[in-house]
């Protein structure tokens, strides 16, 4: 079975001893496996499994002769082996991707340290300034000596991994970039992930510690064998850890993948919250380290940027979009939990720089500012200085401490309370009321340690936690749907009969003047006692805990506010003037502590993006309010105090998944290429700063992929040192579960941003380019659409051969899979479901269908000097290299055999000839788009170009295969076993439909981990 394995292309060995060891993890976890397997089912288990996997073709592909002896097989199994070889198969992915993830880790990991040694011994002799030369101006070489030394120092430049600050740099010394732009830039770097609780993510975080603590074994197997092949070592050793690692495995196997209830909010922000706690909170600092780092190391006069230029959002307890679960008070819960686990982190590291300061007063001096505030701190918090004086009495280091120290636990008593909604008891004690409190008591260490000459990594690292995480941890973004804001303004009109018929018959126009209207005036609209529906009431409350969580936090706790399905200009001053009631916004000077984001979704709402803003930023009171008010938009003073909020900054917020599922996946990227453009030109227009805040999902059908190439695809203007990013479901898993591929991937967005902000193609310009480029979306939308909407068999198509049903009886989210409409159209279905069902049957039709038709029709008008020019595209073009590789990824997952067994095994008698037409329009396209992204890449098989990402599909392709024909036998089964017009006696129903559901979600679970993808 293993060799199966191993029978990878040759091209993949770009590294060949890393290969290899690769390969010896991939079959230490296959014995393991194995072995676990035999002991818990039996040697006739471990033949099954191995007799279906041979049945795979060495491509991974489903034959029709491959399937029908699988299939053979697999009907011959009672329910509880079924979902034996189902749990097995899925296991086999997990360990998968465990070594895959730690492969990559090392990888990240010995890349980054060979980089930064060659930078190291990389200097600069012969690069001079002229005595009369800005810092700022390019730099100068002095005779052929030093340009060959510098055209070697490039060369080796090359040579360093895309992505990396060690790569950057000196690309952009290459390229002549002044440095005064890249200072410019840096200065305002600004980089934004915000972690969301979209139901993607389908591992039990139970399963995901013990993933945890097999990779803690393997590393330390690591060691063992590399100390073990080095020194002669002790084998017994090794032994032992395998040991260990099988007792874990079988453990694991014990344990039930699936989620026992659906999870509530709190518990989804306890799992996002995970990843600070194992990860992040420690590894950040490393990352502005190695900014630093890399920069001074080709620009040593230029400054780093600011600590926390790369900073952390949440959308889990915030987000209330479809999520009737999200209550006011569960937001305030929210950031009471953040606040409680920073707090605790700190008190954790203060209690480290206790042990660590141990200095002596003896010999070492220590400044006047530090003694003046023991004294103070003495009066304030007698009760340290009692009992701990005297041990303390010539280390004013410690003592300092473990004042600090009370006063953080003090203030983590008060939250306590306030998170149970109860008086504290402790409000006149000694506490911090902000992070900013806590760091200038941490500052005045440093400062004495630094002017006496010493210096403490462990304080420095805690400095910079504190002024990336602050006492919020992350920031908390509020997102309600447009027609929420909309209902809850008609019901409180109504009420008050302000206007001579409903709000929401009102014309645009009219609402905007009457809301244009209403925002000049401080006079309350809405009653401090609530007379109104429970929606009504919802929404209302929502804006009243924003301004709580503002008063007891501070602005940087919530401070943005998005719209989904907004539409038009209402949309945004119906959020304004809801907010104006809850005093975050004061119309007379035009200050508010809230930031309004539109989040235009839809192809129409993204074409409509520019009108509504271009309005928006017409109206004299919203262009006051970006400004920081009247005062300050009148007044030529820059140094003049305005709103908390950043000045002249417009945050928009563009939708990949719901553009997608209307559109396709061609023409969603177009059009959300264009309406960055579009606005960034208009931004520029009005003098205000744009900030792109892309709803990128884990999947390719919802705007996933590699990060790097993405923002490099942005066009023009549109970044200029700034961007936010969802990063939702499996992606955390993927990229925040080991500490340096967080680093590689924050570290590889932050690169991409400087790179697309300073290094802009031009390519995004030409005409020409766009207009063809508007010919292929528009051939594309029109094919998909005609498939999606005007299929007349296509709905029943969907919801009989894929698993939608079953999926959305996943306990994987609080937030329901449909609109609150309840009708089970394509219209109510969210996204995330939508992409999970076309994934688990290998269809993966979201992210290329369309594409194939609208490339073909092209090329139909000249064959050959179309595709040269296409070849073009991919070769110049980031916008149009990004979605080739997108779609080329994706088709290279699709098995169009397996996902026919689906058609044919789950689709009813009478429907099964209808649905193969379907089927067989989809396969067409399916060749026709595959050929001919292979035409234009040049490439002989699809992923050619990317050897490490075409093993890792291989790798998993052929083992999905069986769990994919395990899959349809319990769905068959399953849905036997419901219609009440089954034929009596079949076989099938003696088993219960608990059983049966049972089973088929396991295989949703294991096909979700080979495929490392959900929706």
């Amino acid at each position: 079975m293993g060799s199966a394995l191993y029978n990878l292309s040759q091209s993949a060995n770009i590294y060949p001893a890393s290969e290899l060891f690769l390969r010896h993890r991939l079959q230490v976890v296959e014995e393991l496996w194995e072995a676990v397997l035999r002991q818990e089912c039996g040697q006739k288990m471990v033949d099954l499994l191995r007799e279906l996997r041979a049945l795979c073709s060495p491509e991974g592909q489903a034959t029709n002769d491959q399937a029908a002896s699988a299939v053979k097989l697999i009907e011959q199994l009672n329910i509880n082996e079924a979902i034996r070889a189902a749990r097995a198969f899925a296991l086999y992915f997990q360990l998968i991707n465990i070594i895959e993830q730690e492969y990559e880790q090392r990888q990240q990991l010995s890349r980054y340290e060979m980089e930064t040694e060659s930078t190291s011994q990389e200097t600069l002799p012969n690069i001079i300034y002229s005595s009369n030369q800005r810092e700022d101006d390019a730099p100068v070489n002095r005779g052929l000596v030093a340009d060959l030394l510098t055209n070697n120092w490039v060369e080796k430049a090359q040579f360093k991994q895309k992505g990396t600050f060690a790569a950057l740099f000196p690309h952009l010394f290459k390229l002549n970039v002044p440095p005064q732009q890249i200072q410019r830039l840096i200065s305002q770097l600004d980089v934004r992930l915000v972690f969301t609780a979209h139901p993607t993510e389908i591992v039990r975080h139970t399963i995901r510690d013990k993933q945890r603590q097999v990779v803690k074994l393997l590393q330390q197997l690591d060691g063992l064998e590399h100390r073990s092949g080095s020194t002669g070592g002790y084998p017994w050793e090794v032994a032992d850890l395998r040991e260990q690692l099988l007792e874990e495995i079988r453990l694991w196997w014990r344990t039930d993948e699936l989620h026992q209830f659906k999870p509530s909010v709190l518990d989804e922000v306890d799992y996002a919250l995970h990843y600070f706690q194992e990860v992040l909170f420690d590894g950040i600092p490393q990352l502005y380290k190695r900014f630093k780092y890399s920069l001074a190391s080709t620009f040593p006069w230029l400054e780093p940027p600011s600590k926390n230029f790369c900073s952390f959002g949440s959308w889990v307890g915030a987000d209330r979009d479809g999520n009737p679960s999200v209550t006011p008070e569960i937001t305030w819960q929210t950031a009471c939990y953040q606040r409680k686990m920073v707090l605790e982190r700190y008190i954790r590291s203060v209690k480290q720089l206790i042990e660590l300061l141990s200095i002596s007063m003896h010999w070492s001096d220590v400044l006047p500012d530090l003694l003046e505030s023991l004294e103070l701190e003495q009066s304030q918090l007698s009760e340290v200085y009692d009992a701990l004086a005297l041990r303390y009495r010539q280390e004013p280091y410690r003592l300092k401490l473990a004042y600090v120290q009370k006063r953080l636990e003090n203030t983590r008593d008060r939250n306590l309370a306030l998170y149970k909604r109860e008086t504290p008891q402790n409000e006149d004690s000694p506490m911090y009321r902000s992070g900013a409190e806590f760091l200038a008591e941490l500052r005045l260490i440093q400062r004495n340690l630094t002017e006496t000459g010493l210096s403490c990594r462990e304080l420095e690292n805690l400095i910079c936690q504190v002024e990336i995480f602050g006492f919020d941890l992350t920031h908390l973004d509020i997102r309600q749907e447009s027609s929420r804001h909309a209902d809850t303004l008609n019901e409180i009109l109504e009420y008050l009969q302000v206007l001579p018929q409903p709000y929401n018959e009102l014309s645009e126009e009219q609402r905007v003047a009457w809301l244009t209207g209403e925002l000049q005036t401080r006079r309350p609209l809405i009653p401090a006692e609530l007379p109104f529906s429970d929606k009504t009431n919802d929404v209302i409350e929502t804006f009243r805990i924003v301004r709580s969580l503002q008063q007891e936090f501070g602005i940087n706790i919530c401070h943005t506010y998005i719209i989904s399905m907004c539409r038009e200009v209402s949309d945004v001053l119906e959020v304004l003037l809801l907010a104006k009631e809850a005093r975050l916004f004061d119309p007379a000077i035009a200050v508010g502590t809230i930031q309004v984001v539109p989040l235009f979704e839809t192809v129409e709402d993204l074409q409509r993006s520019r009108s509504v803003m271009r309005q928006l930023f017409e109206l004299p009171l919203y262009r006051a309010l970006l400004a920081g008010g009247y005062t300050a938009i009148n007044s030529s003073n820059e140094t003049l105090p305005s709103s908390p909020l950043t000045p002249n900054l417009q945050e928009v917020m563009l939708g990949y998944s719901d553009s997608n599922k209307d559109s396709g996946f061609l023409s969603s990227n177009w059009e959300i290429h264009k309406a960055q453009k579009s606005l960034q030109q208009i931004a520029e227009e009005y003098n205000l700063n744009l900030r792109i805040f892309h709803g990128r999902g884990g999947s390719v059908g919802r705007g996933g992929g590699p990060a790097y190439e993405a923002i490099l695809a942005q066009p023009g203007h549109s970044i200029n040192g700034r961007i936010k990013i969802t990063e939702q479901g499996e992606v955390l898993a993927s990229k925040y579960s080991l500490v340096d591929l967080a680093l590689y991937h924050m570290e590889t967005i932050t690169t991409a941003v400087i790179q697309a902000s300073l290094l802009r193609t031009g390519f995004d310009d030409i005409e020409p380019w766009n207009e063809i480029m508007e010919e292929l979306a528009a051939r594309s939308r029109q094919h998909y659409r005609a498939l999606i909407y005007e299929q007349p068999d296509f709905i029943d198509f969907f919801h009989q051969v894929t698993p939608i049903e079953e999926i959305s009886q996943l306990q994987i989210s609080s937030r329901p899979a449909r609109r609150p409409s309840g009708k089970k159209d394509l219209s109510s279905l969210r996204a995330i479901p939508w992409v999970f069902s076309w994934t688990q049957t290998r269809f993966l039709l979201p992210s290329w269908y369309g594409v194939g038709t609208a490339l073909q029709e092209f090329l139909n008008v000249e064959p050959e000097e179309h595709l040269k020019l296409l070849r073009y595209f991919y070769i110049k073009w980031p916008f149009f290299k990004m979605v080739i590789s997108k779609a080329e990824m994706t088709l290279a997952k699709v098995d169009i055999q397996m996902a026919q067994h689906y058609v044919q095994e789950l689709s009813k008698p009478e429907d099964i000839q209808r649905f193969e037409k379907v089927f067989e329009q989809i396969a067409n396209e399916f060749y026709l788009t595959r050929n001919l992204v292979l035409k234009i890449t040049d490439h002989s098989q699809l992923l050619d170009g990317d050897p490490i990402l075409q093993r890792s599909v291989q790798l998993r392709n052929g083992t999905i295969v069986p769990l994919g024909f395990i899959q349809v036998s319990l769905l068959k089964r399953l849905r036997q076993s419901m219609n009440s017009n089954a034929i009596s006696g079949v076989i099938h129903s003696r088993y219960s439909k608990g059983e049966l559901l049972r089973g088929a979600l396991l295989t949703i679970n294991g096909i979700a981990a080979g495929m490392r993808n959900t929706g």
